[in-house]
């Protein structure tokens, strides 16, 4: 089991999730994440006057999972998660970073708290393509795949919609996280 954020975030089975970014929100961060019933279990929600990038991932009742903060100055282009809406170094959970400075193709480390020297988690795609895989670690275990939704609607009303394949015991409160970092860290204006 791959239990980050917690254990009743790891499902026994194969979860198929969708993320969508929602087409307007007034701080720029709010997605909704549902079920393929399409009952939303989480939303991530923007902090609009914030002094730098903050985005809070909650359950549906809109109680704080996580915490997603941008370092203010990084050449990797870093995010520090903590446990509920914290920023206190005790609640770190993990550290998201790009692989390297300049990179042509999605590198994503993920480095739980406490390490800084191999990581844990690694993402690797296209984000043009809208397709990334998660693996553990430096390995080929395959824990998660990302890949963009397209629909009319969803082009008419200019959101991204992503599908995610969760493997079973994988933590889905992770993965979505890991999503919102991406999103921000490849948007045009970042």
């Amino acid at each position: 089991m791959v239990a980050v954020v917690g254990p009743q975030f790891c499902a026994p089975y194969t979860m198929a999730l969708t993320v969508t970014k929602k087409a307007f929100s007034w701080s720029g961060g709010d997605f909704n994440v549902s079920d393929v019933h399409g009952a939303v279990l989480m939303k991530v929600q923007g902090r609009y006057l914030s002094r730098h990038s903050h985005r809070v991932l909650c359950d549906a009742a809109g109680t704080p999972i996580i915490s997603m903060r941008k370092k203010l100055i990084s050449w990797h282009n870093t995010w520090k998660v903590y446990r509920g809406d914290s920023s206190d170094k005790k609640d770190l959970l993990f550290t998201a970073k790009r692989s390297h400075m300049m990179q042509l193709k999605t590198n994503l480390d993920v480095f739980l708290s406490g390490n800084d020297r191999i990581c844990d988690f690694k993402v690797k795609g296209s984000w043009f393509e809208r397709s990334c895989t998660f693996y553990l670690g430096d390995t080929n275990t395959i824990i998660a795949h990302m890949s963009r939704e397209y629909s009319l609607k969803n082009v008419l009303l200019r959101k991204d919609t992503f599908g995610i394949t969760v493997y079973p015991g994988v933590d889905y409160a992770l993965i979505v996280s890991i999503i919102v970092i991406l999103y921000e860290i490849q948007k045009p204006d970042s």
